[in-house]
């Protein structure tokens, strides 16, 4: 009997769901966007609609259906807990609501949980069995892989290294997405330029100070621009001293970095490489450590969706993808 996973990527703004065979080969996709704004039940609707769209004739066929959601969840009980992208959306039961509509076992997964598991099945990560991977884009996400299998801890809020606390300068206590994220990079550079320090910055937004994003900040850094650079450096270092808790919490193979910012490549990558070598304990933390750019780009949630159900919900070794079917 050939065996197929159905994956789903609830965004806040995009819905996607996908067919996949046994080797997380994509057959299928299809996509929409959520209009999340008019609330939880028509987005649920849509993804059923969506789900038939690549349901196999025989539905027999199907191991399960995946879904990479936004944070935070409980991977357990299958119940979005409050996503900040998805109003309205407080304690609903999504696994049970899709499981009655098609008869099917569902899982469920925090998007950076099971973008893990994509990177470690078919990208960056491939091979690995302790993984830790990390989105910089809008927020900061990670997720852990140990001893091949998904840590997701008592109710799956586990593996959050972007809200680990740090402390700067006079003792004001941050976070590492507070300091690093999408935002803190723009909120950095308008500062300074509010404050009169010049920047190709300036001429990349054409004067409006509320268009400066982190693409902005990248693009003046790729163009040499000192402030931009120096945005950018202090966002990797803070990365950086989150990666140095990982490892030493973890020990991992590879550290693999996803999410727009990381587009930015060796200059967000430099200086946070840099940090890990400046603050890690000892060097046996870092010997044979990869950090590695994610591979599977906006792939990775439907492909760690349907990883997901192949290693029932992170629970089964990810080393027997290969011989479970």
């Amino acid at each position: 009997m050939a065996v197929q996973i159905i994956a789903v990527d609830l965004g806040g703004t995009q819905l996607r769901a996908a067919r996949y065979d046994n080797d997380l080969n994509l057959l299928q996709r299809e996509n929409t966007l959520t209009r999340a704004d008019l609330g939880p039940q028509y987005a649920i609707d849509r993804m059923k609609s969506y789900i038939e769209k690549v349901m196999p004739a025989r539905r027999s066929d199907v191991l399960g259906i995946g879904i990479s959601s936004p944070g935070p969840l409980n991977p357990v009980t299958g119940v979005i807990i409050a996503p900040p992208n998805l109003p309205g959306w407080h304690n609903v039961p999504l696994a049970d609501l899709i499981s009655a509509e098609f008869g099917l076992p569902v899982y469920i997964g925090n998007d950076a949980n099971v973008a893990a598991l994509a990177e470690a099945s078919k990208g960056a990560a491939q091979g690995c069995r302790h993984v830790v991977y990390i989105t910089v884009s809008t927020g900061i996400g990670s997720g852990i892989i140990s001893d091949g299998k998904l840590v997701t801890g008592r109710a799956g809020l586990a593996a959050e290294l972007g809200h680990i606390p740090i402390i700067i300068d006079d003792e004001k206590v941050s976070s590492v997405e507070l300091e690093a994220a999408g935002p803190a990079i723009a909120r950095r550079a308008k500062a300074a330029l509010e404050a009169g320090v010049s920047s190709l910055i300036y001429d990349v937004v054409q004067g409006d100070l509320s268009k400066i994003d982190a693409r902005a900040v990248g693009a003046a850094a790729a163009g040499g621009d000192k402030l931009a650079l120096q945005c950018l450096a202090h966002a990797g270092r803070m990365i950086g001293m989150g990666i140095v808790t990982a490892l030493l919490l973890f020990n991992p193979e590879v550290i693999v970095i996803g999410g727009g910012v990381a587009k930015t490549g060796d200059l967000l990558f430099a200086p946070m490489r840099q940090a890990v070598h400046d603050h890690i304990l000892d060097s046996a933390f870092t010997a044979g450590l990869r950090i590695e750019r994610a591979e599977l780009g906006d792939d990775v949630a439907l492909v760690g969706a349907a990883a997901l159900v192949a290693t029932a919900g992170g629970s089964v070794d990810i080393s027997e993808l290969d011989r479970r079917f």
